[in-house]
């Protein structure tokens, strides 16, 4: 039986941020939140990462309730751990302490085994004038590709 891939973005991270790094982790996860995440319920809006006794956890991720979860369901916004090498963690904390630079969540996907990755950007927060450009440049490519077709 071949699943639906999963492939949930958060569209506004590279909207508000200039993606610097990216790293892909694993992230710790319940029985009814990886169901969840399976059929797709999942939202990466608001997410960001933050870093507590040299571990990398995750705040305000949306999983949706199981359906058929019983008395055991998750909560739907808890905190939930990363798992990365500790390499890429010691670069991401370092990278991090900088002004400026945060963690953000960009994509969440199911790998070939099955298991949920993130992929996590180091990201520097744009400023109005740098949003209008790319909002510009985005309308500059839909004007050029409308072009071509004709």
């Amino acid at each position: 039986m071949k699943q639906a891939t999963v492939n949930i973005k958060n569209k506004r991270a590279t909207f508000d941020y200039e993606l610097i790094d990216t790293y892909t982790a694993g992230i710790v996860l319940t029985g009814t939140e990886i169901k969840s995440i399976r059929l797709g319920k999942a939202s990466l809006v608001d997410t960001y990462c933050y870093f507590v006794g040299g571990e990398l956890w995750v705040k305000n991720m949306h999983i949706a309730e199981y359906f058929y979860g019983s008395y055991n369901n998750h909560s739907a916004r808890r905190e939930r751990k990363l798992l990365l090498s500790k390499k890429e963690l010691r670069n991401l904390l370092n990278d991090s302490k900088n002004p400026g630079f945060t963690i953000v969540p960009v994509r969440m996907f199911i790998n070939e085994k099955g298991l949920a990755k993130v992929v996590i950007a180091l990201a520097k927060g744009k400023k109005e004038y740098d949003k209008r450009q790319s909002l510009k440049e985005k309308d500059d490519k839909r004007e050029m590709a409308r072009a071509m077709r004709v």
